[in-house]
């Protein structure tokens, strides 16, 4: 690829002349040959790149050093243009636009201007978030009754960092194109959700592509669906008529992988003496990069409604384009950026109110009878007070408590605690399984496998409802033409509640089937046999019995439903051409989840930790650590525990060392590798990480299971920031993520090197 040196410009001419004389130069594709994104999108190619590193065009040769040498013989004249790394300079009077249109996106209107009046900023004091005219706005309960309720409150201005997705495994990509269809590999953490929008960027239906996606290192967010530039083999393969593999580099994968988007923010909150939250009033300045950046602003809202369930509240919000790298949900989209925002002042409030820091989370901490979100929506099941509970116990919360603060030469402990949200569960999907004549179950899963194996963990539902030995099932996964269904995407948390439902749906069609069959061969009807050991007998007579294998082959020799020739009427299209592809294979049972759901699905977590902060050095150690899961039934307790400690890791990056670095005179990066933006590696992190989960089921999915991956992630980081600042007698840094020159800079009462609201800095 061929990548902009610039943070906006407009290409006025390519000479590629040279270049496609070079012995081994194969083509080269432009943008002019490729779909054009509307609106503030990321691109395939494009002639006006909105952020460095975004794609100009590609060069195909027969090695990659050959292409690299064409890409550096190719000239290109640029016209600069006014570009924006800060969302508050954009939103001055006069201040520079992203792009030439402006510099926020309009629902069904594209990129309009925006500007908030010199009075806005004036309006604010020194160090404080202004809060000018919002694009989005919504509030619930009695605001001012509320604040007037409090006997303590709190008006703070904070900034969270953007930052990389940092996947390990960089999105190259591989195409060919053979009897019309188009053959992909690619690095998704989801599979079927990925092939509508793969085909659009390619510009074929979506029967025409074939994707295979067996493994994922690394999405959070960033693979959940298709990105444009998995399309540029496709279209360079069409063009070339071979093959063609794409590599990305590791500093291309910081450019074109997404990122987190950026808060600036403000939030008043209103105590009653019992520490119960009267009142929130949350304004969100969301930095979204070149395309828009998503919902975390909203999202980080909704999660304040539901993780403190302050009896009135308002949100305002507006959302700003930059000429940095495109944003979009990274794990915990919104929910983690303000839980490192609100965690620690809910610490100073206890501070001040004389209240222990669980106690108070306990007292604001949402039931099963909460609401969330601007429309009160209710919940299915909420147990974060059951996880404080548990954690406070495991950690032996008050023990470490009494020894929180103590000190040793320039190295003090301190204990300290965080919580987190995310929605978790969805419903409307499809599901496939598969009985052959040879007594296998198939399970035909279009979840992707982003590494925490909920591709087989949610299959497993369908063994258990048909009573399968596991040894005697098979997991269809991975690739299109094994005939998967319509799944939703491996993001979000949704995948347990979703497709454990999904699977449940399938094979409870498989059991009706079943049963029918066996009713045709011995008589009765369905509802006088029963399942056991792989076999449909009769309950009166269980010598009336048929194995599996023998009613698959007897659903062959029937035909229609039993044998995949009819489908139900409310399936997706790809389920049904899934099914077509499996005619006569063997029973099939295939059905859309139609079991109904009446709540939003919080996923809730809390961490505890331990640490040891070096006042002389900013380091801090992290001593101990515990996560504790409100994810219902769990589904598979080893993944459970590598989720809790992997999101734990996560968060610790997110809290302290990951973020862009942005110069605003040129518009450069200045964290392009992983060492500038460092994840945590097993040198920064206890050896031995604690786990819990409450195991409380979920009422409404079948096994009682929903959703946890996202808020492992914010309740480590807001649990580690919150220890910092008590480590550091009650200092809150209002931002994130805290590095070791912050530490040093406030302990000993020297100005940090940023000012309040400043972003994309050291």
């Amino acid at each position: 690829l061929l990548t902009s040196p610039m943070p906006h410009a407009r290409v006025l001419n390519i000479d590629l002349s040279k270049a496609l004389g070079m012995e081994g130069v194969v083509d080269i594709l432009t943008a002019d040959e490729v779909p054009e994104q509307p609106g503030a999108a990321a691109n395939i190619l494009t002639n006006e790149p909105h952020f460095v590193g975004e794609p100009i065009l590609a060069v195909a040769a027969v090695d990659e050093t050959i292409a690299q040498n064409a890409i550096e013989a190719i000239k290109l004249d640029f016209e600069p243009l006014p570009f924006c790394v800060d969302p508050l300079e954009s939103l001055r009077p006069g201040g520079p636009n992203a792009y030439l249109e402006g510099n926020t996106v309009v629902p069904r209107q594209g990129v309009q201007e925006f500007k908030w009046t010199a009075e806005d900023f004036q309006a604010a004091g020194e160090g404080e978030l202004p809060m000018g005219e919002p694009t989005a706005e919504w509030s619930y309960g009695d605001l001012e009754a509320g604040f007037s309720e409090a006997v303590f409150t709190l008006d703070e201005t904070f900034v969270t960092a953007s930052n990389s997705h940092h996947s390990m495994e960089p999105r190259t990509a591989l195409a060919y194109w053979e009897n019309g269809k188009c053959h992909v590999r690619g690095s998704t953490q989801s599979q079927s959700f990925v092939v509508p929008g793969l085909a659009n960027y390619i510009g074929i239906e979506p029967e025409n592509v074939v994707y295979v996606a067996e493994y994922c290192g690394g999405g959070f967010g960033s693979k959940g669906s298709a990105y444009p530039t998995m399309a540029i083999p496709a279209h360079m393969s069409r063009k070339t008529g071979r093959p063609v593999l794409m590599r990305i580099s590791r500093a291309e994968e910081y450019f074109l992988g997404s990122a987190r988007p950026g808060f600036q923010g403000r939030i008043k909150m209103g105590f009653r003496e019992d520490g119960r939250i009267s009142a929130v009033d949350l304004y969100i300045v969301q930095e979204s990069g070149s395309n828009g950046g998503g919902g975390d602003m909203g999202a980080a809202a909704s999660s304040v409604s539901i993780v403190y369930t302050p009896l009135a509240m308002r949100y305002r919000g507006i959302s700003v384009l930059t000429n940095t790298p495109p944003r979009g949900a990274q794990r915990g989209p919104g929910q983690n950026q303000i839980a490192m925002a609100v965690e620690p002042l809910l610490d100073k409030a206890a501070r001040q109110l004389g209240i222990d820091l669980v106690a108070i989370r306990r007292i604001n901490a949402p039931t099963n009878d909460s609401r969330y979100g601007a429309n009160r929506q209710p919940v299915t099941s909420a147990h974060l007070r059951d996880a404080l509970d548990i954690g406070a116990e495991q950690f032996a919360w008050q023990e470490r408590r009494a020894r929180s603060g103590q000190r040793d030469g320039s190295k003090i402990r301190a204990v300290a605690v965080g919580q987190a949200f995310h929605s978790a569960g969805s419903s409307g999907y499809d599901g496939l399984v598969r009985i052959t004549p040879d007594g296998i179950l198939h399970i035909h899963s279009g979840v992707g496998n982003l590494g925490t194996y909920s591709y087989a963990s949610t299959s497993r539902v369908a063994a258990e409802v048909l009573k399968y030995d596991w040894d005697n099932c098979e997991i269809a996964r991975g690739d299109s033409s094994l005939g998967l269904p319509w799944n939703l995407g491996q993001f979000g948390s949704n995948t347990s509640f979703t497709m454990t439902r999904t699977n449940y749906a399938a094979a409870m069609d498989t059991l009706s089937k079943l049963k029918e069959i066996a009713a045709m061969e011995f008589g009765g009807s369905a509802e006088d046999y029963d399942i056991s050991g792989e076999s449909v007998f009769n309950r009166s007579n269980p010598s009336r019995r048929m194995s599996y294998a023998r009613a698959a082959q007897r659903a062959i020799e029937l035909g229609g439903a039993y044998s995949g020739h009819t489908v139900p009427d409310d399936i997706n299209p790809m389920t049904a051409r899934a099914v077509a592809g499996l005619v006569d294979t063997g029973l099939i049972g295939v059905a859309r989840d139609n079991m109904g759901q009446t709540g939003m699905v919080p996923a809730l977590a809390a961490g505890f930790i331990e640490i040891e902060l070096d006042v002389e050095t900013g380091k801090v150690e992290i001593l101990d650590y515990l996560g504790v899961a409100d994810c219902g039934t769990v589904n598979h307790p080893q993944g459970l525990a590598t989720q809790i400690k992997g999101g734990a890791v996560m968060g610790f990056g997110m809290a302290c060392t990951e973020r862009l670095i942005y110069d605003n005179v040129w518009g450069l990066p200045g964290s392009v590798g992983l060492h500038q933006a460092k994840p945590p590696s097993y040198l920064d992190v206890p050896s031995k990480m604690g786990w819990a989960a409450v195991n409380i089921a979920d009422p409404q999915n079948p096994v009682g299971s929903k959703g946890i991956g996202e808020p492992l992630m914010g309740c480590s980081a807001a649990a580690l920031l919150c220890a910092i600042s008590e480590a550091l007698g009650g200092h809150y840094f209002n931002r994130t993520p805290v590095v070791i020159d912050m530490i040093v800079n406030a302990h000993s009462g020297q100005p940090q090197s940023h000012t309040p609201l400043q972003v994309n800095t050291q």
